[in-house]
């Protein structure tokens, strides 16, 4: 197998209905303080996770969580898991602070997720 490796399932976004019910329940259950705490997203970090809460699922729309796998070469990770069979959702984007993010679709339907920091 050729590529790049990953550095693992890092970020996990949630999509939430309150978001203020959801972030009482995660800092029960992380046992800290969300780190972002606005009214469109709520992150935790802890034990080298980040765990996002989006309102609605956020602009992409989410229904269920998905896991976001942390990469060093976002674009040659999307050709590489592309050629394998995963069709792009969302192409990489930059969302801030030197990340990039995208989303693919593996080919039973479920959401894969990149990040790159830069």
């Amino acid at each position: 197998m050729t590529g790049s490796t990953t550095q693992g399932i890092r970020t996990v976004l949630h999509p939430v209905s309150d978001l203020a019910q959801a972030k009482a329940v995660y800092a029960a259950l992380l046992g800290v303080a969300p780190q972002t705490d606005g009214p469109h997203y709520v992150g935790f970090d802890t034990a080298g996770q980040h765990i996002g809460l989006l309102p609605g699922g956020g602009p992409q729309g989410l229904t269920s969580p998905v896991s976001y796998w942390h990469v060093p070469d976002i674009e040659a990770k999307v050709a590489e898991v592309t050629a394998a069979g995963a069709t792009v959702k969302e192409p990489a984007r930059d969302v801030g602070g030197g990340r990039l993010v995208a989303t693919l679709i593996d080919p039973d339907g479920n959401l894969i997720g990149l990040v790159q920091d830069r």
